[in-house]
Protein backbone atom coordinates (compact mmCIF):
# COMPACT_ATOMS: atom_id res chain seq x y z
CA UNK A 1 0.00 0.00 0.00
CA UNK A 2 2.88 2.40 0.70
CA UNK A 3 3.97 2.20 -2.94
CA UNK A 4 0.52 3.34 -4.10
CA UNK A 5 0.43 6.47 -1.95
CA UNK A 6 1.84 9.70 -3.30
CA UNK A 7 4.33 11.09 -0.77
CA UNK A 8 4.32 14.60 -2.29
CA UNK A 9 0.85 15.51 -0.99
CA UNK A 10 -0.07 17.20 2.27
CA UNK A 11 -0.22 15.09 5.40
CA UNK A 12 -2.59 15.79 8.28
CA UNK A 13 -3.20 14.22 11.68
CA UNK A 14 -6.70 14.07 13.11
CA UNK A 15 -9.31 12.08 15.02
CA UNK A 16 -11.80 9.74 13.37
CA UNK A 17 -15.34 10.94 14.12
CA UNK A 18 -17.28 8.54 11.87
CA UNK A 19 -16.64 5.14 10.29
CA UNK A 20 -20.19 4.23 9.26
CA UNK A 21 -19.61 4.17 5.50
CA UNK A 22 -17.84 1.22 3.89
CA UNK A 23 -14.12 1.92 3.33
CA UNK A 24 -14.60 5.58 4.31
CA UNK A 25 -13.77 7.53 7.44
CA UNK A 26 -14.49 11.12 8.47
CA UNK A 27 -11.44 12.74 10.12
CA UNK A 28 -11.65 15.89 12.24
CA UNK A 29 -8.41 17.92 11.92
CA UNK A 30 -7.76 20.74 14.38
CA UNK A 31 -5.25 23.54 13.71
CA UNK A 32 -4.34 26.67 15.61
CA UNK A 33 -4.01 30.02 13.84
CA UNK A 34 -3.16 33.41 15.25
CA UNK A 35 -6.00 35.92 15.06
CA UNK A 36 -4.85 38.88 12.95
CA UNK A 37 -6.27 41.57 15.21
CA UNK A 38 -6.39 40.06 18.70
CA UNK A 39 -3.10 38.13 18.38
CA UNK A 40 -4.60 35.16 20.25
CA UNK A 41 -4.49 31.60 18.98
CA UNK A 42 -7.84 30.35 17.69
CA UNK A 43 -8.70 26.70 17.05
CA UNK A 44 -9.91 25.84 13.57
CA UNK A 45 -11.58 22.48 12.93
CA UNK A 46 -12.15 20.91 9.54
CA UNK A 47 -13.57 17.53 8.55
CA UNK A 48 -12.01 15.46 5.78
CA UNK A 49 -13.39 12.34 4.11
CA UNK A 50 -10.65 9.73 3.70
CA UNK A 51 -10.38 6.30 2.09
CA UNK A 52 -9.85 3.39 4.51
CA UNK A 53 -9.40 0.33 2.24
CA UNK A 54 -9.33 -2.32 4.98
CA UNK A 55 -11.95 -0.80 7.32
CA UNK A 56 -9.35 -0.86 10.12
CA UNK A 57 -10.21 2.48 11.78
CA UNK A 58 -12.81 3.06 14.45
CA UNK A 59 -14.24 6.18 16.08
CA UNK A 60 -11.71 7.90 18.34
CA UNK A 61 -8.56 6.68 16.56
CA UNK A 62 -5.85 9.25 15.86
CA UNK A 63 -4.83 8.81 12.21
CA UNK A 64 -2.50 10.32 9.63
CA UNK A 65 -4.06 11.02 6.23
CA UNK A 66 -2.35 12.01 3.00
CA UNK A 67 -3.65 13.92 -0.02
CA UNK A 68 -4.62 11.57 -2.83
CA UNK A 69 -6.35 11.52 -6.22
CA UNK A 70 -10.13 12.08 -6.16
CA UNK A 71 -11.94 8.82 -5.39
CA UNK A 72 -15.47 10.28 -5.24
CA UNK A 73 -17.21 13.64 -5.06
CA UNK A 74 -15.84 14.32 -1.56
CA UNK A 75 -12.99 11.82 -1.00
CA UNK A 76 -9.56 13.28 -1.78
CA UNK A 77 -7.60 11.82 1.15
CA UNK A 78 -6.19 8.37 1.91
CA UNK A 79 -5.42 6.74 5.25
CA UNK A 80 -1.64 6.56 5.66
CA UNK A 81 -1.37 5.11 9.17
CA UNK A 82 -3.05 4.82 12.55
CA UNK A 83 -1.08 6.87 15.08
CA UNK A 84 -3.03 5.78 18.16
CA UNK A 85 -5.91 3.31 18.59
CA UNK A 86 -8.89 4.26 20.76
CA UNK A 87 -9.91 2.21 23.76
Amino acid sequence: MAAILNTKGRKLVGVVVSDKNDKTIIVNVETQVKHPLLKKYVRRRKRFTAHDPNNECSVGDVVRIVEFRPMSATKRWHLESIVEKSL
